[in-house]
């Protein structure tokens, strides 16, 4: 997502609705000063902020001056906002924000009222996401920050066209995919593609599916869409949480989180509404066709026309290890970029885990346990990552391929659902992705780290 500096004007009426905002609320003091351009309502909204101010008054300074910042009163609510905390931050926004997020949320009672008329004049659809809906809210509100696009400005893949791998000659063997196989029905989708779209509705193997890449976060994340009988038609909302894409559904306009695909805000929250995982494995084409040469791909005619060069999209980004987006911390123990394997157990999910991509290169049999559940990690030649339940089994061979040998000597095959044996044993793969260091510590705070 590319945030573009822009002053927020807003409609000078805006539509109150009584059950939600008292005419007498803080907030029309902050939205009067993006509602017009009079000078003077401006000046006597800015007096009135300093003599009646208040802590939950800071983050709706903060959000004026982020949209505003280019502009008389932006410069002087950054002033005011110095003032009032003592915080000599000017206009760096990020320190503003980690100011703010270092502390307990305080927002007042309309606070989702004053962000959704904030937001509505960049998209219409924004006012949806917030109205009426603080009380529902799983996440810290004033930890959700506009992205820079619109609701689907990212245009998800919906049934996006497939063609053979013999057709995909715009692919070389090195080129990284992200490959799936659902009921036997195998895709790949590359990443030079996806990174324009970040996210692909499709149906797969039979089975509704969503694959969600966030480019900031490094995670690209496979769900089944069908819950309880509903497939949610999901989008890209234009706004982030902690740096992670969140997700919206059309039904509802409720967000989602990318990482756990369940709803954060909005009337789909406690209704018991969680995605399952699918697994996807991070690899290069060549490796994943010569493992699926009856593999499908993604089709350079995706309707939009974009450069889908190797490396184009987010090209600076990758490049080195700064943060487009900040955390409310981040963690030095690895480089805010570097890839981890994530595992989070749906069994166990206050004991995420986290291990280092480069440490997994130098150890292709990684066996470990949480609580109860024993799984082993094989890591081919590529890099690529695959996760198994690993009951019972110690490994002690793996040719970085497809057969791995277990300490009774047993051979195991390595399918993308599970690995089996001659005998006839089965142990399921166990679904894991992987992140970028920062984006998954920043969700999941007390991660263990192996590296």
């Amino acid at each position: 997502m590319l945030f573009v500096g822009v002053l927020v004007v807003l409609p000078t009426h805006l539509p109150l609705r009584a059950q939600e905002v008292s005419p007498n609320s803080d907030i029309h003091y902050f939205l009067d000063i993006v509602t017009t351009s009079s000078r003077t309502t401006q000046e006597k909204a800015l007096k009135t902020i300093e003599k009646k101010w208040k802590p939950e008054y800071e983050i709706m300074a903060l959000e004026v001056m982020y949209f505003g910042y280019s502009t008389d009163v932006g410069l002087k609510m950054a002033l005011l906002l110095q003032k009032k905390t003592g915080q000599n931050f000017g206009l760096d926004f990020n320190k503003w924000y980690e100011y703010i997020w270092s502390k307990e949320q305080k927002i007042l009672p309309e606070y989702a009222y004053f962000k959704s008329q904030l937001h509505k004049s960049l998209d219409a659809k924004f006012e949806n996401y917030f109205q009426g809906r603080q009380e529902t809210s799983l996440i810290r509100m004033d930890e959700i920050r506009w992205g820079g696009v619109q609701q689907d400005g990212i245009p998800p893949l919906r049934d996006p066209a497939m063609i053979p791998a013999k057709q995909a000659s715009y692919l070389e063997d090195d080129h990284v995919v992200f490959g799936i196989e659902v009921n036997g029905d195998a895709r790949a989708y590359p990443k030079r593609i996806l990174a324009w779209h970040e996210m692909f509705v499709d149906e797969v193997g039979g089975i509704p599916v969503t694959g969600v890449y966030c480019t900031l976060c490094g995670t690209v994340i496979l769900y089944k869409s069908e819950v309880n009988g509903i497939v949610h038609q999901m989008g890209t909302s234009g706004f982030l949480y902690r740096s992670n894409k969140l997700m919206y559904d059309q039904a509802t306009q409720s967000l989602w989180s990318t990482l756990e695909g369940k709803p954060v805000v909005g009337p789909l929250v406690g209704k018991g509404i969680q995605m399952d995982y699918l697994s996807v494995v991070t690899t290069t084409w060549g490796e994943w066709k010569k493992r699926h040469p009856e593999t499908q791909v993604l089709s350079l005619n995706t309707g939009y026309q974009r450069d889908y060069g190797e490396g184009v999209a987010y090209q600076a980004y990758f490049a080195d290890d700064n943060l487009m987006f900040n955390v409310p911390s981040v963690d030095g123990k690895l480089k805010n970029k570097q890839s981890i394997l994530a595992i989070r157990l749906p069994e166990y999910p206050e004991q995420p885990l986290a291990i280092s991509v480069k440490y997994l290169k130098k150890h292709p049999i990684y066996q470990s346990t949480i609580e109860d559940t024993r799984f082993v990690v094989f890591t081919d030649k590529t890099g690529a990552n695959r996760v198994y339940d690993a009951t019972n089994l110690n490994f002690k061979k793996y040719n970085q391929q497809s057969t791995a040998t277990d300490a009774r000597g047993e051979t195991w095959t390595l399918y993308e659902d599970r690995i089996e044996n001659a005998s006839g044993e089965v142990r399921p793969r166990i679904h894991t992705f992987n992140a970028f260091w920062f984006g998954w510590q920043a969700a999941y705070p007390d991660t263990k780290l192996v590296k």
